[in-house]
């Protein structure tokens, strides 16, 4: 298998097994995948004590054959995931980062 489709089946399966697992009967865990621009989501859609309840909580997209981490707002560290299933941490880049402290982490600059 090539490394894009690796990426793509890796992230499908940590994003689909979190949304299964977040889902109950007031608020729907959507996992959104879009396959031909590599942008991968987590969406909470519903209703919680009469307030309505949106929002991303996971945003991920392969660009330059690298998997960016572009939001997390779960608790869950999407990084340590991806690396447990074979993605080396040189092919993960923290966008959520700003570009001058990339640097610093154990994970891909750009």
């Amino acid at each position: 298998m090539d490394k894009l489709n690796f990426y793509r089946e890796v992230i499908q399966k940590i994003l689909g097994d979190y949304s299964e697992r977040r889902s109950d009967e007031n608020i729907e865990s959507q996992a959104i995948f879009d396959l031909k621009r590599d942008h991968y989501q987590v969406v909470n859609v519903g209703w919680e004590n009469g307030k309505r309840v949106y929002g991303c909580v996971l945003h991920l997209d392969i660009k330059n054959d690298k998997i960016w981490l572009q939001y997390n707002g779960t608790e869950i560290d999407i990084g340590q995931e991806l690396v447990e299933l074979g993605v080396p941490k040189t092919e993960i880049v923290l966008g959520f980062q700003a570009p001058h402290r990339r640097q610093y982490t154990d994970y891909a600059v750009s």
